[in-house]
């Protein structure tokens, strides 16, 4: 399993469903076995404190003192540069399903280790009753 999705992770069932329709081979080396092994839960049940797909959250990465913010997304909506992240990016795939305080773990295209703490959860849809977005 690679480095970028450690430890305990929650997954709605409806995002599991719609990620392994992307295809394992556009997925990061690794995610389809860790969403397998990640928690499977109901929509209307995932805790609001979960990094979902389309949640607005603010993370804090090593070394850095500002927080960012960023919308974790598939890859048709991606447009990094405003914030929005593909699930099927190492920083992206990192972030879902870590709770507020989880720690990401990722590497950048040029092999560099990085890492960030989810620090809020700004949005979540799951928690404002959306369970289709």
């Amino acid at each position: 399993m690679s480095l970028f999705f450690r430890g305990d992770r929650i997954v709605t069932e409806l995002d599991l469903v719609r990620l392994h329709k992307l295809g394992a081979h556009r997925m990061p080396a690794g995610l389809p076995d860790a969403l397998d092994l990640a928690e499977q839960v109901p929509s209307p049940e995932v805790p609001a404190d979960v990094v979902t797909m389309y949640s607005q959250i603010e993370i804090l990465e090593a070394g850095e003192t500002a927080p960012r913010k960023l919308t974790l997304c598939y890859p048709e909506d991606a447009e990094p540069a405003q914030g929005f992240i593909s699930v099927l990016s190492p920083v992206g795939a990192s972030l879902l399903g870590l709770r507020v305080g989880g720690r990401a773990h990722w590497h950048t295209p040029q092999g560099e280790p990085r890492s960030a703490r989810v620090t809020a959860i700004l949005f979540q849809p799951e928690a404002s009753g959306d369970y289709t977005t």
